[in-house]
């Protein structure tokens, strides 16, 4: 993949992704949804002209880039997104606080 000088930096994936079990929600704020509508839509047009081109996936295509590029600031925001607690993890703060006032 050609090197990207982008005014922002996308963090690795796995970076990303620390430590968050699967199917766990995340809170995402109007602006990340809408920033997540948009970058979708790009991606989709993308991949529907590169299919409607009829051109063979190529890793070193510009296109095939930009769509990598696109995907890569979708997932950096949606993991930049916080999760959301689950009814446990509130119940357990809950409990800590209750006990740290107890004492």
């Amino acid at each position: 993949m050609t090197t990207f000088a982008a005014p922002f930096s996308i963090p690795q994936e796995a970076e990303l992704a620390r430590e968050v079990p699967a199917g766990r929600r995340r809170r995402i704020s109007p602006e990340a949804g809408h920033a997540l509508e948009i970058l979708g839509h790009a991606i989709e047009y993308l991949a529907d002209e590169y299919t409607y081109d009829r051109r063979r996936l190529k890793a070193n295509d510009p296109q095939v880039e930009a769509m990598q590029l696109l995907m890569a600031c979708n997932r950096a925001i949606y993991f930049a997104c916080p999760v959301v607690p689950t009814l446990e993890d509130r119940l357990r703060a809950f409990a800590r606080r209750l006990q740290a006032f107890i004492r």
